[in-house]
């Protein structure tokens, strides 16, 4: 068995759409993407150092795969974000032909949850889930989470694709790492914990 865990950046009121570049994601009429910028740097020094590393395969949505490919995959052998990207075997769940060009990747489609259960069932390095909004609501939807590794920035964005949207099952969480930012972003790794049901009194 291997653990599967989400990196996340979201902003202050919990939204995880295009946190790098304005025209990284303008679906539903986002407009705000970039929102990390301010502090890139640091926090990607902290992601560097914690939650990248150690070695990990990646399961990535497709647009998320994309994204990543056309920034990673011809990158200098110097970029140490880049050789941990290129080196990791890469799961791109999609539902379009095979034809993934990023060395070691490899499609995943049909049912998605069954699909995942088995890669959570093999014996292997610790499955990292990198944005891919749509696929973390799947996730979250069928409890496949063991980690949540989450980086909050000080901004509130008002609108747009948020980590836990509405209709997720509810869910007990207990903090496993902290650490701020000089900028004000701070990084929560969280595990979850068996939910106690209230009982209720006659």
């Amino acid at each position: 068995m291997r653990k599967l865990a989400i990196l996340t950046f979201q902003t202050l009121d919990g939204v995880m759409q295009a946190p790098s570049v304005p025209e990284e994601d303008f679906s539903g009429g986002f407009t705000q993407g970039g929102w990390a910028n301010d502090c890139w740097g640091e926090v990607m020094e902290q992601v560097g150092n914690t939650a990248m590393a150690e070695p990990y395969d990646l399961l990535l949505g497709r647009n998320t795969y994309e994204s990543f490919a056309s920034g990673f995959a011809n990158a200098s052998s110097d970029n140490p974000v880049a050789e941990r990207l290129n080196n990791a075997k890469k799961y791109v769940v999609t539902s379009a032909p095979n034809n993934l060009q990023w060395q070691n990747s490899e499609r995943v489609s049909g049912d998605i949850v069954a699909e995942v259960i088995k890669l959570k069932k093999q014996d292997g390095l610790l499955l990292q889930v990198h944005g891919s909004w749509q696929l973390i609501q799947t996730l979250l939807a069928n409890a496949l989470i063991d980690e949540f590794r989450l980086w909050t920035f000080p901004v509130i964005v008002g609108t747009g694709k948020r980590l836990f949207s509405e209709g997720i099952p509810p869910s007990n969480l207990k903090l496993t790492k902290f650490k701020s930012c000089p900028s004000g972003a701070f990084m929560n790794f969280y595990q979850p914990v068996e939910r106690v049901a209230v009982k209720r009194s006659n």
